[in-house]
């Protein structure tokens, strides 16, 4: 497993990172969940990403468990705080800085994370005080760096500007062949500034590994047929789409890679990307997507997948 410097950290990352949104502790069951963890581990995966709202606590919860046996330096954890976890808590005000963060430490059974990420930009709270809490929990040790989730450019620039305050070193937008947006704006102001991206969707909610076909209804088991997983791949669903990322297989096959190693191979052809999160319910998933780590592919192949989805996104 290729690993990555993250951002200015002194973190260096598999550049496969194993994620725990839509599955662990919600639409998979634990002894699933576990048996992905265990794999991921064995594929030399080291980093993992969660955040409070998965689950309400859940998947923190799961992780907790599941972490508890492995040493604390073996693995590079990362979760993320924004999202109402109920009627009154939510967003990046000092208070719920420093409340759901011993939150999250609690129910991940550790002192300290190493990643600390705002899960979406507050316009509610003042950013400096935002950006002052973050920082002391930094100093107070129970982060070790902060990063962000869909930021603007301007919002991460507004948040360097701030004087005294600890810099990002990670954003995590969503990135893959399907959803392009990051690169004209926050992959640049990000590589000008010492942050890496860690990609979420990097398989556009499963619809890059080519299992949906436009003429037949979505596989059973699949995330699109799941009601806890499915409800954010509706927008993918559609006939165009589909049919483009079908015309993507045999390009892939030239590479010598299946559709999902070729897909995340292509997230990390981008140099600013320090690891592409991979959500898997079985270890086979764990195993096909880890190997892209190692995938060398002729930038030409590239081009072509590029031009055949540009007119279906």
């Amino acid at each position: 497993m290729n690993k990555r410097q993250l951002g200015s950290s002194d973190l260096h990352v598999s550049d496969i990172a194993l994620g725990s949104w839509l599955t662990y502790g919600v639409g998979v069951e634990a002894d699933h969940a576990r048996r992905c963890l265990d794999t991921a581990f064995d594929e030399g995966i080291n980093f993992i990403d969660t955040a409070n709202v998965y689950g309400n606590g859940a998947a923190e919860t799961f992780l907790g468990d599941a972490l508890k046996n492995r040493p604390r330096d073996s693995y590079i954890l990362a979760t993320k705080l924004f999202f109402p976890m109920d009627a009154d808590n939510r967003g990046l005000s000092r208070e719920q800085i420093e409340k759901q963060l011993d939150a999250s430490l609690k129910r991940l059974n550790t002192n300290y994370v190493d990643l600390y990420q705002c899960h979406r930009f507050d316009e509610e709270t003042p950013l400096e005080e935002t950006m002052d809490a973050l920082s002391e929990a930094v100093r107070s040790g129970k982060t070790r760096y902060i990063g962000f989730s869909e930021w603007t450019a301007p919002q991460i620039e507004a948040a360097l500007a701030i004087t005294g305050a600890e810099k990002f070193v990670s954003s995590q937008p969503q990135y893959s062949l399907l959803w392009r947006e990051p690169e004209a704006e926050v992959i640049p102001t990000s590589a000008t500034n010492g942050i890496s991206q860690i990609v979420w969707s990097p398989l556009a909610q499963g619809v890059l590994s080519g299992k949906y076909s436009p003429d037949a209804p979505p596989p059973e088991g699949s995330r699109a047929t799941s009601d806890e997983m499915g409800g954010y791949i509706g927008g993918l669903m559609k006939r165009p789409v589909l049919e483009a990322v079908q015309q993507l297989k045999p390009i892939a096959a030239e590479a010598g890679l299946s559709l999902p190693q070729f897909a995340l191979a292509w997230v990390l052809r981008e140099p600013n990307v320090a690891a592409a999160i991979i959500g898997a319910s079985r270890p086979e998933q764990v195993i096909e997507n880890a190997a892209a780590s190692r995938a060398k592919v002729d930038p030409a192949l590239f081009a072509n997948a590029e031009a055949i989805v540009a007119g279906a996104r």
